[in-house]
């Protein structure tokens, strides 16, 4: 498949932002589009200016975009994390996320990047989750979002949201699922073999 035709999706990497909730879809999705490449996807991470970022645990990531010389997005992945408490208040930050609402056919977000929606605006009348601890600012931001405190992630056609950290793994096979197929998507859990047990 031609480089042209193949399907983009934009991981958003910016400082403080919670490991897990980039690095984790970033395992089904990478697993997903190294290994299947016929189903004509690939994705990749960015940053505001393309530098590297220090996340919220000190791990410190590269991006391979600034979101100057980003391509075309198909899927937007917009992480949590303590990094997007000063977004709230970020205009410029929510005007760009406003924007890619406008281009993106595809929003998704994990943790409390939908906070950063629901700033933006994107989530007003709609279903949406996010971290258990954050469900009340959620409301905050707007009194007009269905808020799901139960759900793992909420898939609200255009719009997908994930509830903390490690639920944004469950929302990413579940990407996998509706953009290829539910067999595609127990072929990445089973070869990132993910198979939660906890043990406590």
């Amino acid at each position: 498949m031609a480089q042209e035709d193949t399907r983009k999706i934009g991981i958003l990497l910016f400082p403080d932002v919670e490991e897990l909730d980039a690095i984790g879809p970033w395992e089904v999705l990478s697993y997903w589009t190294r290994n299947f490449a016929e189903d004509g996807w690939r994705v990749f991470c960015f940053s505001a200016d393309g530098n590297p970022v220090t996340c919220a645990k000190g791990l410190t990531v590269a991006a391979h975009h600034a979101m100057a010389d980003l391509p075309a997005l198909d899927v937007l992945l917009h992480p949590g994390g303590q990094g997007t408490r000063p977004q709230l208040g970020d205009e410029r930050h929510l005007e760009w996320v406003r924007a890619q609402r406008r281009s993106v056919p595809l929003m998704t977000s994990v943790c409390t990047g939908s906070l950063v929606y629901a700033a933006a605006g994107l989530l007003a009348g709609r279903p949406a989750t996010t971290h258990w601890a954050s469900l009340d600012r959620l409301t905050e931001l707007d009194p007009t979002i269905d808020v799901r405190p139960d759900e793992r992630f909420v898939d609200d056609g255009d719009l997908i949201t994930s509830a903390g950290v490690s639920a944004g793994i469950d929302m990413a096979l579940h990407l996998v699922a509706r953009l290829a197929s539910p067999e595609r998507a127990r072929q990445v859990r089973r070869g990132i073999q993910y198979d939660p047990r906890p043990p406590v």
